[in-house]
């Protein structure tokens, strides 16, 4: 019977060579004991290697018996895979694209947001010319996509589709990311995505290469930097530069949208400066001493944070564990600058001023408008502008400090340190000095910035800013308490408290006084010069002569400090 026998195999192969080639192009066959040219033992190919001259390695021929033959291979492998091949395999940078992977199905635990299937269509691209893609914020159905000089709006799981007269309507498809359509007006987010925050249906931003500050509402974007401040935003954006930041958040507590513009920086809080913009009324309501390094709100309630030479702190603002204006351990002032400018077109004498409120306000500046500008003698050239009165700028620290000094007296280190930063228990800010210490000993205190707000009895304790040094003075912090002989009082009006002052027995008061559930002033003179055609001039006079004024009033150090100041109205009798 007949008997089928499987031989299990891979491959058979079947080697050859030639032997050469005589002088008539003839092939020269191998000699062997079986005819078919082969090689019996490695004897017999070692003899026949031998007198061949030649390549060698090209003169042996491999051919496979079965699967895949090939005639007169030299080599043999496992044949053709299936692979991909990439046309770039270099990186490409796409700024002005999305790309969206596979999703995440939180019931069933399937995570494929680390697939991109090259096999669809999973990318979207914007114009190019608008500039890369900064900021996405995803909105219901709807993605927003911030360029540097536009902003999109993308469909998200929707097709847009259009009836015959034009009308546009969606509906449901396929597609992760739809249609994407520009939003009107020339306006972008530049390279400041910081800027951005959101409050209900309203999204505000930055455009720092138009200098304007803007709201996205209803798919319109309005430009509230002209609310009242468009010269301002104008020149401060403009200094902003590549490595500065325009820090934006908005607050839950006050619903007021925050910015911080920072040229340099967000770290660097020496030109900073921050401001809110206020829904309600349309306009842009305060600036703050505060300089944060980022803001955000949590259930109500409004944080920022603040870096220290020594740690990362949070600090809740509104809060009443502390000192009203009190910001990242330093008490500032508040201030308010308006305008007296009743019948514009008449020219009055402003002789008294009164405000209604608590106790603690005092005028630190009252100005009048200027008188356009004179020619001086023909032969000068020049042009110059009058300022009919001044009401001086408050207390100044001349440029030498005379006031007591406390350091440590054996470790201190030898060095000048410029730029000193400090921290004062009262009201004066802006200071800026340069301490020298020689001997252990602090022997000299310069100021380089006379700040303003400072008064006697106030303490001021000096930190190290030199990097890698010890501190000032030692172990031991430096102080220096003011002293009458270190404050020039200037002209001003005093508060209520500090104004007070007792001659033969009798209390007066230099500044406001109660009258009438009013706190009110008469407007003292500090003309330097007289005006052409003036007798009278100076503090020889009350009042001063003006069309409007403009006019500072800030909070005293001294009154209740770190408590509650209310100014509702201010007014001035004039003639």
């Amino acid at each position: 019977m007949a008997l089928t026998l499987e031989v299990g195999y891979f491959n058979s192969f079947y080697v050859k060579r030639i032997a050469g080639f005589d002088s008539n192009g003839k092939r020269i066959p191998l000699p062997s004991n079986n005819g078919f040219g082969t090689p019996t033992s490695g004897s017999q190919i070692q003899t026949w290697i031998s007198p061949i001259v030649g390549n060698e390695a090209e003169d042996w021929y491999i051919e496979e018996s079965r699967i895949r033959g090939g005639y007169n291979n030299l080599s043999t492998d496992y044949g053709v895979k299936a692979y991909l091949v990439a046309d770039e395999p270099n990186q490409e940078r796409r700024s002005s694209s999305l790309i969206y992977s596979g999703i995440l199905n939180s019931r069933t635990g399937i995570n494929q947001t680390n697939q991109f299937s090259v096999a669809e269509e999973i990318s979207r691209t914007v114009d190019p010319i608008s500039g890369s893609i900064q900021k996405l914020f995803a909105e219901d159905t709807n993605l927003l996509i911030f360029q540097e000089r536009k902003v999109n709006n993308a469909l998200i799981d929707k097709d847009a589709i259009f009836t015959a007269e034009g009308a546009g309507l969606t509906t449901t498809g396929k597609m992760v990311i739809g249609q994407t359509t520009p939003i009107s007006g020339e306006w972008g987010i530049a390279t400041n995505p910081e800027s951005f925050a959101k409050y209900g249906y309203m999204k505000y931003f930055v455009d720092v290469n138009r200098g304007a500050v803007l709201r996205l509402a209803g798919g319109q974007i309005t430009e509230i930097s002209n609310y009242g401040m468009v010269d301002f935003f104008r020149d401060q954006l403009s200094t902003v530069l590549n490595t500065g930041s325009v820090l934006g958040g908005y607050d839950l507590h006050s619903k007021v949208y925050t910015l911080c513009i920072s040229p340099t920086n967000r770290y660097d809080s020496s030109s900073s400066k921050t401001l809110t913009y206020d829904e309600n009324s349309k306009g842009w309501t305060s600036f703050f001493d505060y300089k944060p390094e980022t803001i955000f709100s949590s259930r109500g309630d409004f944080y920022s944070t603040k870096s220290t030479t020594s740690s990362s702190l949070v600090f809740e603002h509104y809060s009443n564990n502390v000192n009203r204006n009190n910001f990242y351990g330093v008490n500032n002032v508040s201030s308010v600058q308006f305008v007296f400018n009743p019948s514009p077109t008449a020219m009055k004498t402003f002789k008294t001023i009164n405000y209604e409120g608590t106790s603690g306000w005092e005028v630190t500046s009252l100005i009048s408008d200027q008188t356009q500008f004179d020619e001086t003698p023909a032969d000068s050239g020049n042009w110059i502008s009058h300022v009919d009165s001044i009401l001086g700028g408050g207390p100044i620290i001349p440029t030498s400090l005379f006031g007591s000094i406390t350091t440590n007296t054996t470790n201190g280190v030898n060095n000048t340190y410029a730029n000193v930063e400090y921290i004062s228990n009262g009201g004066g800010t802006g200071l800026a000095m340069s301490v020298t210490v020689a001997l252990n000993v602090v022997t000299v205190v310069t100021v380089t910035n006379a700040g303003d707000g400072y008064v006697a009895g106030e303490v001021i304790t000096l930190t190290n800013t030199t990097t890698g040094a010890s501190s000032i003075g030692g172990t031991d912090v430096v102080t220096i308490t003011l002293t009458s002989a270190d404050v020039n009082q200037a002209t001003r009006i005093y508060s209520y408290d500090e104004g007070q002052y007792a001659a033969n027995g009798v209390n007066y008061r230099a500044g406001f006084d109660r009258k009438q559930n009013k706190y009110m002033a008469v407007i003292p003179n500090n003309t330097i010069t007289p005006m052409p055609g003036e007798v009278v001039f100076g503090n020889s006079m009350t009042g001063i002569k003006a069309y409007y004024a403009t006019v500072t009033m800030k909070t005293d150090a001294t009154t209740d400090p770190g408590g509650l100041k209310e100014l509702f109205a201010v007014g001035s009798v004039f003639a």
